[in-house]
């Protein structure tokens, strides 16, 4: 198993990570990589990726998969031989045999339509060098260069290759974790889930065609809930899952609101484990990560109310009459305010951290992690912790239209903690989870919807006292709609009253 954290550097910066690389005592390669699938892209759709690199004067051949964290992967290398000018080894899956890599790279053959074949390579420099930092022996490697797609044909495509990896050779994680703040800090790098393979399936896309990243199911909870510790970490590597794609390519200048709305789901989940399973193991999370956490929430949901909310509600009003804006489209929605927001340095190295909690070290350690409840005390924990927000909620929405605003909202967020809580731990739950999951649903579309129509009424609002006189009918419209969004959001909240309730207790 590799554990490793990859950085993306910024042109402005590589020529100072060159230089701090040739410090100390480091070792230039030459590297040359073919990488193969099968004409249906049985290994791209699983997460594999198998190659064949020449390093110097030998070719390697390695598979790699998908590890259980956001920080490990597997992997599996088998040496080839000798580098014989013009000349590309055969690929040999069976070579991995007996590995977890290797299983995973023949199953997925053995699923396939059709033969391996030759589709993208690398051409990169690679300097190496070794740290030791808290007990942890870390090799650092920068890679320059290119990823090359349909080399040497009219199509020929090709994507720029500089990234920084910090592979975790022997000792604890916490090691590799401060030496990889220090090195974004200083050097202004920001994380990258974009592996050299999946930069090259991107160039067979057909140019013009944009596609999603192809998402990792998130993990799920055994049904026996483990310790309170490991049910900590296991929480936050779900939440990572969701956020660390959607950062990185945020980071490398992403302009898709898809992704910024992707983000801010990932960080409100993650904010909810801090804050609701913190009492399961005291100490256990860094209180840090909390504050750049909330900054880049709040800074791309202005991004969002810019472009979305005001988008959609635009286009209700026009349907309804309104005149034109001239000051409604600010430029506000571009993709360099997103690209800096989220490689700013603190949320980095909040991520780092984040990613470094969920994994053990190489030694077996967790460092000096809390013990934690016992798991039977654990689930009871957690029932008991699901039936009081139940509680809290039933409580509010009884009498939801005399509520003032911010305790309407709070009340929104109260019910959007419920239902990550019952997410995270639905399969050890007893009682119809699903059901009582679909009912929680009505009422978060209509909270959302008032609390955007809310966001609109300050922004058109904004935008009149700005000097926009067209504005104001946009501020009438939506202050006539609130009293129906209110009673919306009210009859929805009574419906989850008559749906199953989660069970206070149960056994296993």
């Amino acid at each position: 198993m590799e554990i490793e954290f990859k950085f993306c550097i910024p042109a402005e910066r590589v020529a100072g990570v060159n230089a701090a690389m040739r410090r100390g005592r480091f070792e230039p390669i030459r590297m040359e990589a073919r990488y193969f699938d099968t004409a249906d892209g049985a290994l791209s759709s699983r997460g594999i990726a198998f190659r064949l690199r020449r390093e110097g004067d030998q070719w390697v051949q390695t598979v790699k998969a998908l590890g259980d964290g956001p920080l490990d992967r597997q992997e599996h290398n088998a040496a080839r031989g000798p580098a014989t000018a013009g000349t590309v080894p055969e690929p040999l899956p069976r070579l991995h045999t007996g590995t977890v890599a290797g299983a995973r790279l023949l199953e997925a053959l053995h699923a396939a339509n059709g033969p391996l074949t030759e589709t993208y390579g690398t051409e990169m420099d690679r300097i190496t060098r070794e740290i030791t930092r808290q007990g942890a022996v870390v090799e650092l490697a920068l890679d320059t260069g290119r990823v090359v797609a349909h080399r040497g044909t009219a199509q020929q495509r090709e994507a720029r290759i500089c990234e920084l990896e910090l592979e975790l050779k022997a000792g604890p994680v916490a090691g590799l974790a401060a030496l990889a703040r220090q090195w974004a800090t200083r050097h202004g790098l920001f994380l990258s889930t974009v592996s050299k393979a999946e930069r090259g399936e991107r160039l067979l896309t057909v140019p013009g065609n944009h596609s999603h990243r192809k998402t990792r199911p998130l993990s799920t909870i055994d049904q026996q809930l483990p310790t309170g510790a490991a049910l900590q970490r296991a929480v936050v590597a779900q939440c990572l899952q969701q956020i660390l794609g959607p950062a990185s390519d945020l980071a490398e200048g992403s302009r898709d609101d898809e992704h910024v709305h992707q983000l801010r789901i990932g960080i409100r989940r993650l904010r909810t484990a801090l804050r609701e399973l913190a009492p399961l193991a005291p100490g256990g999370f860094d209180p840090a990560w909390e504050p750049p956490l909330v900054q880049v929430f709040q800074q791309l949901g202005h991004l969002r109310d810019r472009s979305q909310v005001l988008q959609r509600i635009g286009a209700e009003l026009r349907a309804a009459g309104a005149p034109h804006l001239e000051m409604l489209g600010d430029g506000s929605t571009g993709s360099a305010p997103a690209e800096h927001i989220v490689r700013d340095a603190a949320f980095q190295c909040a991520l780092v951290g984040l990613m470094a909690f969920t994994t053990q070290g190489l030694d077996g350690a967790t460092g000096s992690e809390p013990a934690g409840l016992a798991a039977k005390d654990t689930r009871r924990w957690v029932q008991q912790r699901l039936h009081t927000l139940h509680a809290q909620v039933h409580k509010g929405m009884q009498c939801f239209a005399e509520l003032s605003p911010d305790a309407q909202h709070r009340l929104r967020k109260r019910l959007k903690r419920l239902r990550y809580l019952t997410e995270f731990v639905e399969p050890a739950l007893d009682g119809p989870s699903a059901r009582f999951l679909d009912s929680l649903q009505p009422a978060l579309s209509a909270l959302g919807r008032l609390n955007d129509e809310r966001v609109a009424a300050a922004l058109y609002r904004e935008i009149a006292e700005a000097g926009e006189p067209n504005a104001w009918f946009g501020v009438g419209w939506l202050a006539a709609h609130q009293e129906l969004a209110i009673t919306a959001c009210a009859e929805t909240l009574l419906q989850i009253a008559k749906a199953p309730r989660l069970r206070k207790t149960g056994k296993r």
